[in-house]
Order: C-alpha cells, then sequence, then structure tokens
C-alpha cells in the first residue's frame, strides 16, 4: 500500500495518476475535500481509500505493516499564509509524526520540502544535507521556515545516528505547473493565470521589478514540469536504496516574461504584456531568482531528463487547459 496525503492536491493527484500508471493499485489518499471541484483531481484514479487527515492516526493504526511508503505531499503550502500555529500543525507537527511512524513500522518515508527554504537565494541552491549548510538559509516566510524547520531536524536525527525510516527523501521542489491546480486559487502557477488571458488575445499583467538591473517580467525562476517532478518520485518508489534531500527542479532559471510569452504561443498569439504594482506587503519577502542546482539528484543515479520551459507550457495549454476536461 502507498499512502499519499495531500493526495487531491496538485502534485498529490499527479503524483497519484503516475502510479497508478505504473500499476499500483492499492494507493491511499489523505486529504479534505471540501466543497469545491478539487475532487475532480482523483475522480479518474481507481483508489483503495480516501481518508481525512482526522481520521490518519486510527488508520495508521489499523494498517500497520501493510503501508510500503508515505508520500507526505499535504501541507499548508500558501507562501502568504500568516497564520503561523496553523503551519506548524499542519507542516511541522504532521511531518514529524509520520517520520516517527514510519521509523517505527519500516516504512518508507518521501516528503515535499521547497525552494521556499532557500529564501532570496544569497546563499546559493545547493541542496547540502549538512547542519552547516541548512544553517545559514534564511526562508522568506512562514512557509519556507516550516518546510526549512523540518529539513533542519532530520539532518540533525540522520547525523546523530538515530534510528529513520528504511528510506526517506526530501524534495525541494521549485516553480512547479501542471494540470489539477485550480483550486489553488491565487496560488496556482503563473500559466494557468495567464491562459485565459491569452486564449482571448488580451494582455497578461505580470508584476513589476522593484530590484535595481532586473527589468520588468524579468525576475527568474526554476519553472518544472509537473510529469518531471512525478517521474522523480516515481524513480524513488522503485529505488529503496536513495535516501537524502534534493532538489527538484530542471537547473535552469527563466523569466517570467518568458513562462508568459511561452503561454500566448502555446495558442498561437503574440504575447501582451503588461506590467502591474506588485503588493507592498509581498516585496520584502519576493524572491528575484531561483535556479535549483542539480548535481546530487545526478550523483544519487536519477537519469530522467527535464522538460524545457516551451515544451512543458504547451503541454499544459494544449492537452489540458483547451480541453472540455481539464483534470488529469
Amino acid at each position: 500500500m502507498i499512502l499519499v496525503t495531500g493526495g487531491a492536491g496538485f502534485i498529490g493527484s499527479n503524483i497519484l495518476a503516475g502510479l497508478e500508471a505504473r500499476g499500483f493499485d492499492d494507493l491511499v489518499v489523505v486529504d479534505r475535500l471540501r466543497d469545491g471541484d478539487k475532487w475532480r483531481n482523483i475522480a479518474k484514479r481507481a483508489l483503495a481509500d480516501i481518508i481525512t487527515p482526522a481520521d490518519l492516526p486510527a488508520f495508521l493504526a489499523a494498517h500497520q505493516g501493510e503501508i510500503a511508503v508515505i508520500i507526505h505531499m499535504g501541507a499548508i503550502s500558501a507562501t502568504t499564509e500568516t497564520d503561523v500555529d496553523r503551519i506548524v500543525a499542519n507542516n511541522v507537527r504532521l511531518t514529524l509524526d509520520l517520520w516517527s511512524w514510519c521509523t517505527r513500522h519500516g516504512a518508507r518515508f518521501i516528503y515535499a520540502s521547497s525552494a521556499a527554504t532557500y529564501g532570496a537565494g544569497d546563499e546559493g541552491f545547493d541542496d547540502a544535507f549538512t547542519p552547516e549548510a541548512l544553517a545559514r538559509l534564511r526562508p522568506l516566510n512562514p512557509y519556507g521556515w516550516s518546510k526549512h524547520m523540518i529539513d533542519r531536524r532530520l539532518c540533525a536525527l540522520v547525523r546523530s545516528g538515530a534510528a529513520t525510516p528504511p528510506q526517506w527523501a526530501g524534495l525541494k521542489f521549485f516553480n512547479v505547473y501542471g494540470p489539477n491546480e485550480a483550486h489553488k486559487g491565487p496560488m496556482r502557477s503563473v500559466v494557468h493565470q495567464i491562459h485565459p488571458f491569452a486564449r482571448e488575445g488580451k494582455p497578461f499583467g505580470l508584476f513589476k521589478s522593484y530590484r535595481e538591473g532586473i527589468p520588468d517580467g524579468g525576475q527568474l525562476r526554476d519553472f518544472i514540469w509537473v510529469d518531471d517532478v512525478v517521474d522523480v518520485v516515481s524513480w524513488l518508489v522503485d529505488t529503496p536504496t536513495v535516501s537524502g534531500l534534493f532538489n527538484v527542479g530542471t537547473g535552469q532559471a527563466r523569466s517570467f516574461a518568458d513562462l508568459a510569452s511561452a503561454v500566448y504561443r502555446a495558442l498561437d498569439q503574440a504575447p501582451r504584456l503588461e506590467y502591474r504594482d506588485m503588493p507592498e506587503s509581498l516585496r520584502p519577502r519576493y524572491q528575484y531568482f531561483t535556479e535549483a542546482r542539480m548535481d546530487r539528484l545526478r550523483q544519487a543515479g536519477y537519469p530522467g531528463s527535464f522538460t524545457p520551459l516551451e515544451e512543458g507550457v504547451r503541454r499544459y495549454v494544449q492537452d489540458y487547459l483547451e480541453k472540455s476536461d481539464p483534470f488529469r
């Protein structure tokens, strides 16, 4: 059995689809569906069960010995969330509890970290798993801090020689885009936000730059197509000997202007970009550059390639957003 927390969310639901396509048939989702269309993210999956986070402790107790892998994608992922107690309960406490459960019961553990742990990027984007390297990072928001706290705590446990799950992997996701993200509202990718404007040939407003030397639309991110993320997770499931903390990006930063232009071109439209003021509350916490160093994942043996930005955007737009059923 493979249990995926946040399994009805964006990355979690895509991981489920990838696992099902590869023949896994004992898949369990842990998530809240509420009253929107989030359920559609998993409507095409053949699932063994769906449970709420509140029911997770009882489910774990009833199925110990059956669960081979926990893929922990569930989190408060909004970088704008200000209720830090809520973030701690969801992102810190649950992760540490699942780590302990997997350690006690011999289940493998793969969890979502984040590129938000790197903050402004002043210390670079090297996923070195040492107390010294991690201590230098300064996340810019509570979400990034919560993920960073977990990375540091697990590093301390591993370095101390404490017992661990038989396999464990933390994945520092960079800017992921792809299907099944509509429920994320303002936190969905810029591709999803631009699409309705681009299909009508209307201009879309990107944030202005507030840093000298960086033009409007020139802010850089490591954008990664969600299928590439699924491939990394699937490889880890297939390779139980690999443990560690790994970046999951492409290793190539591209501008928001490049990303936006790719959306228009995927629809055979000429790019029409405008620039709008960034909210003042966001300006001190805004990342102007992210680019994953991918050396450690490669050194661990990962053989896959990463999809070029224009190709990933084309697939997302033409194969999903332009379809009457855009869900994977």
